[in-house]
């Protein structure tokens, strides 16, 4: 079996991490071994619980005066722990990676999770020996602008874990908890779940909401996600739009939540807005969808392979709140789809995301 080193920035909160922290629980359940290296975070002490590695390195910061110094550590690190593949997920790691492996010569595997900048500095995602891309919008971006050869280029969505996101087994005490807090009353319950960052857009999300009010006056908006330090600014333009617009009772902020299936469980539906930049993949999609919580989303990037418009959910043009608000009155009455787990998992499994990555690794190791 193998000693597989993922390295990434850090173990926050976000779709990526917690995909990470999981296709490392599951190699280490087929009998691999699993070592992640990232500045750390909440996750980090997951990866021990579940019988993989941390080690803690800074490979997030993009200070160049810096680079030398730690392009030796983690040089020391990977001899040191002798893996025999390396999967980096970022740009920052990527280069430091690179820079290291001079003189290791380790066989080395790179996933696109985001549509970056087209650079000779973003570049360095499509340089491993295989490129995984979680979408086929993903594939059409790094073909197009670096002209990755199709042979490298391997399409694995993000996973599943039927485990974790599962109706069945969905703990009672926190969604009571969470809906005396949050709602009270028979509302028609939509979703915003992620980072509170720009690109979220979230400010689409607020506006949509006040122009379906009228239309829907039950409506009551979620927005699920903590806003790291250098975020706080944005979270307060978006509590002051909320004031601007009378939603103070209608648009609540619920903060980084840990059981997100069950604060799925609660919703009529999950919007994911992305304007600036499309979601890659877009995790939260697919975790409602296995939820049986139907989807509206912006017609780009990752929601063109999750979201089947009239089916499983709408598909809408981004930068229309006006589009966004209309799709959420079509939403509330309109009977929920059905299948909308099994066809989730029938497309996204964590089962075949490990299979695919593992077989990934199996090909570069057999070169």
């Amino acid at each position: 079996m193998a000693h597989i080193v993922q390295i990434l920035p850090a173990l926050d909160e976000g779709g990526v991490e917690r995909g990470i922290v999981e296709i490392s629980r599951e190699l280490v359940r087929r009998g691999h071994r699993s070592t992640v290296i990232s500045l750390g975070g909440r996750f980090a002490g997951t990866l021990a619980l579940q019988g993989g590695g941390h080690l803690q390195m800074d490979v997030k910061s993009k200070n160049p005066l810096t680079v030398p110094s730690r392009v030796s550590r983690l040089a020391a690190i990977l001899k040191d722990i002798k893996p025999d593949i390396v999967h980096y997920r970022s740009r920052v790691p990527g280069w430091l990676f690179k820079f290291a492996n001079r003189n290791l010569r380790l066989p080395f595997v790179s996933t696109v999770h985001g549509f970056n900048s087209v650079s000779a500095y973003s570049r360095i995602m499509t340089e491993g020996m295989r490129v995984i891309c979680p979408s086929t919008a993903v594939i059409t971006y790094i073909r197009k602008h670096y002209g990755t050869p199709e042979e490298k280029i391997r399409l694995i969505h993000r996973g599943i874990d039927p485990e974790q996101f599962n109706p069945a087994t969905l703990d009672a005490a926190f969604i009571r908890d969470f809906r005396r807090q949050y709602i009270p009353g028979n509302h028609f319950v939509v979703l915003g779940v992620g980072r509170i960052t720009p690109v979220k857009g979230f400010d689409a999300l607020i506006r949509a909401t006040a122009l379906a009010r009228n239309d829907v006056p039950n409506i009551r908006t979620l927005i699920v996600g903590h806003a790291e330090a250098n975020r706080m600014s944005h979270l307060e333009t978006l509590k002051r739009l909320i004031a601007e617009l009378g939603l103070e009772d209608t648009v609540l902020f619920t903060g980084g939540q840990k059981k997100i299936a069950e604060i799925y469980s609660c919703g009529n539906v999950l919007v994911s807005c992305n304007a600036a930049k499309p979601e890659a993949f877009g995790r939260s999609m697919a975790e409602a969808l296995a939820m049986n919580c139907p989807v509206i989303a912006t017609a780009q990037g990752g929601a063109l392979d999750i979201v089947r418009d009239g089916k499983n959910g709408w598909l809408l043009p981004p930068h229309d709140s006006g589009a966004l608000a209309h799709g959420l009155v079509q939403a509330s009455c309109t009977p929920p789809p059905r299948n909308l787990r099994e066809d989730a998992l029938t497309r996204f499994s964590l089962q075949q995301m490990v299979d695919q990555t593992e077989a990934v690794y199996r090909e570069v190791l057999s070169e």
